[in-house]
């Protein structure tokens, strides 16, 4: 137990959570079936005195039965439109969700905590991912009222009245990552339930224990069967709710297969809207005249921040071959700098791996790379504990190797010289993905092209800078196999909804009608209340 453990910080210190509780149709309920243990890679001490993974406690263990209970009670929630939730008024669908905020915001020690033990993030980033979700949701209110705003209004073309509005689309089934599972999960369910859909939430594999503190809040903040929140694996759970053709948009961030997967399931395609977030393979591209302290310092940051488990994590380096020899010492240097240490250490850098296997198949990478040419960089590359590969810096990467084809999602580094421009272009052009870049130089005459075709073959160009999803509102994107849909605050809330319209034409009848729908209280849609 962590409890037992001396070394760990008594804030810290959690006794294992055993959850059997769940949400349906607005009723927390008690799970009498299987139930999966939850474990930390992080080593604690057992009550023999030996290191083991430590165990955090348990949750449900579902499968197909509830999974269509759940989405019973979404579909029952919806009702084909004419449910409580999707025709409320917009101010009271956010009186909810602002109800919510205040009840999530008294768990923000427990959900912080349980980030560093179960996905190893370090105490910062852990508080850092807390209240950021707070302000996306009060981002995303704010966003719905001017988008409400806007639509609290008239137009008037050809002789047609018009009055224009963004309606929910149905039931939603959502599924976040591990590496950030709360915020980017929220980043898809909020706007989800907000713009008026109803939702199952099944929460990542690894971060599963932090949704459970946050059960009673969705409970007592929202009418039953808005959210729907059941616990298991993706194929127990996912896989029955999808086969049904019930599901109106798939909300998934995680990885394109699995996302395939789950769209091959649906038996009516053109019916399933999809808002995805999936991998990347994003590079830097270092020309000959960039600032190496801020290339380094930046390239540090962008593929090594959460040991580089992140979409945005740079995971391939593009460098001149004429500062290459600086860079790659320069850089090496520096990743040997860098901390390792538990995730409620003040000075860590690197963490734990949370995927029992990751470290296997870090080194796998490596060794790989090692037998195709490639030489490890740094004196600590690669590395390996029971929880941790040490990041490898590896030169020169070629297409031979594993490393660069992969989304490694991990703490290895591959960098690639080159000579001409085109070079690092093609591969770009060339790849499967396409989220974002980041050029690191000074010329403007060599920028400025670089931009112009970039712009094209990504959906974010960093200038001298790592490439990252913030801040929420700046559109989040990207091309063939990174993404579908975008995932700002403003965008989100247009990703889930759809526009939809009254028309008239302009008579005498039709302008009473209109008049009277307007100043009553008959039709919640045809609103030209201004939201403050």
């Amino acid at each position: 137990m962590s409890k037992n453990n001396p070394q760990i910080p008594n804030d810290i210190k959690l006794d294992p959570i055993f959850n059997t509780s769940y949400l349906i149709d607005g009723e927390i309920k008690e799970w009498e079936g299987p139930m999966a243990e939850v474990h930390s890679t992080i080593q604690s001490l057992d009550e023999e005195g030996k290191t083991r993974p430590t165990l955090l406690g348990s949750v449900p263990d579902m499968g197909e039965k509830a999974a269509l209970e759940a989405l019973s009670a979404a579909e029952k929630a919806f009702d084909r439109g004419q449910g409580v939730w999707p025709t409320l008024p917009v101010r009271e669908r956010i009186k909810c969700l602002e109800t919510f905020v205040e009840k999530m915001k008294a768990q923000r020690e427990i959900v912080s905590t349980l980030l560093m033990w179960e996905i190893c993030k370090t105490r910062a980033d852990s508080y850092k991912e807390f209240d950021r979700t707070i302000t996306y949701i009060t981002d995303t209110i704010d966003a719905y009222k001017k988008l409400d705003r806007k639509s609290a209004r008239f137009e008037k073309e050809s002789g047609i009245h018009a009055h224009i509005r963004r309606s929910p689309i149905g039931v939603v089934l959502c599924l976040g990552p591990y590496n950030y599972p709360l915020n980017e999960t929220f980043c898809l369910l909020i706007p989800a339930i907000l713009i008026g859909n109803t939702t199952i939430f099944k929460p990542a594999k690894l971060g599963i224990l932090l949704i459970t503190p946050l059960l009673e809040a969705f409970k007592e903040s929202f009418p039953p069967g808005v959210v729907n929140i059941i616990f298991g694996r993706g194929r127990s759970i996912a896989s029955p709710i999808m086969s049904t053709g019930k599901i109106d948009v798939l909300a998934l961030i995680g990885h394109s297969s699995s996302a395939v997967a789950l769209q091959d399931q649906h038996p009516n395609k053109n019916k399933l809207r999809l808002a995805l977030g999936l991998e990347a393979k994003n590079p830097a591209i270092i020309l000959p005249d960039a600032d190496l302290d801020i290339a380094v310092e930046e390239c540090i940051s962008g593929s090594l921040s959460y040991n580089g488990q992140r979409c945005t994590a740079l995971k391939i380096l593009y460098v001149h071959e004429d500062i290459v020899e600086e860079f790659n010492k320069r850089f090496a240097r520096a990743v040997d700098r860098l901390t390792y240490g538990m995730p409620w250490e003040k000075d860590a850098f690197l963490t734990p791996l949370p995927e029992p296997s990751k470290p296997a198949y870090i080194r796998g990478l490596v060794d790989d790379a090692l037998q195709h040419g490639a030489k490890i960089l740094n004196e600590k590359g690669g590395k390996v504990s029971k929880n941790y590969c040490y990041p490898a810096v590896l030169y020169p990467v070629n297409k031979e190797m594993a490393v660069y084809h992969e989304e490694q999602f991990g703490p290895v580094v591959p960098i690639v010289s080159f000579k001409n421009i085109s070079e690092p272009l093609d591969d770009i052009a060339e790849s499967n993905y396409g989220q974002q870049v980041s050029i690191f130089g000074k010329d403007t005459v060599s920028i400025g092209p670089l931009v112009d075709i970039l712009a094209n073959l990504v959906c974010r160009i960093n200038l001298n800078s790592a490439c990252q999803r913030g801040p929420d509102v700046y559109p989040f994107t990207g091309r063939k196999n990174s993404a579908v849909a975008t995932l700002s605050v403003f965008d989100a809330l247009r990703t889930f909804s759809i526009r939809t319209f009254v028309a008239a034409k302009d008579n005498e009848t039709n302008t009473t009608i209109l008049k009277k729908l307007v100043d009553s209280d008959d039709s919640n849609f045809m609103s030209t209340e201004y939201l403050f």
